[in-house]
């Protein structure tokens, strides 16, 4: 199976930094942001995009992980800070590939029961074939893909990141 190489670690990089401004922009009233990564890819993308926010900005940043079984996502999700650590802030949920949307859609309905000031989506690749009617409000690239073609994102311990099509 050939892997066709649709984001380089360059452009990677100057994706976290544009969404990161975006974020930036939308919550600029906030003193204080959660970024809600979905473990594995989307967390590592979460502390990237946090890394870039401090960086950029003088919002004082909170990382969160978030546990979906991806295989039934209707189980309980756990994340790493209690509800009481995110009520009544700004809260953006961050995944590396946005499918089918089941994943993020279960992971958007855990964070609705607690009231958040403002809640935005972050993915790095929207695939724009979903099956729920979720949407990310940031997102690094779209493509339209066939059903049997996989993205796949790659966070190399080195910074070799690079994100590929199959």
């Amino acid at each position: 199976m050939s892997k066709n190489i649709i984001l380089t670690n360059q452009e990677i990089e100057h994706k976290i930094k544009r969404i990161a401004y975006q974020i930036y922009e939308t919550f600029v009233d906030e003193e204080e942001i959660v970024i809600a990564g979905i473990a594995a890819n989307g967390f590592i993308f979460a502390q990237k995009l946090a890394l870039a926010l401090t960086t950029i900005s003088t919002l004082k940043v909170s990382i969160c992980e978030v546990k979906v079984d991806k295989q039934n996502p209707q189980l309980p999700i756990h994340t790493s800070l209690s509800k009481e650590e995110y009520k009544n802030k700004g809260l953006v949920l961050v995944d590396d590939v946005l499918n089918s949307g089941t994943t993020l859609i279960y992971a958007v309905r855990h964070f609705l029961d607690v009231p958040l000031k403002k809640f935005k989506t972050a993915v790095l690749v929207d695939r724009n074939h979903k099956k729920y009617p979720v949407k990310a409000d940031f997102k690094g690239i779209s493509l339209s893909t066939s059903l049997l073609e996989h993205v796949q994102v790659v966070f190399d311990d080195n910074g070799d990141n690079y994100a590929f099509l199959s």
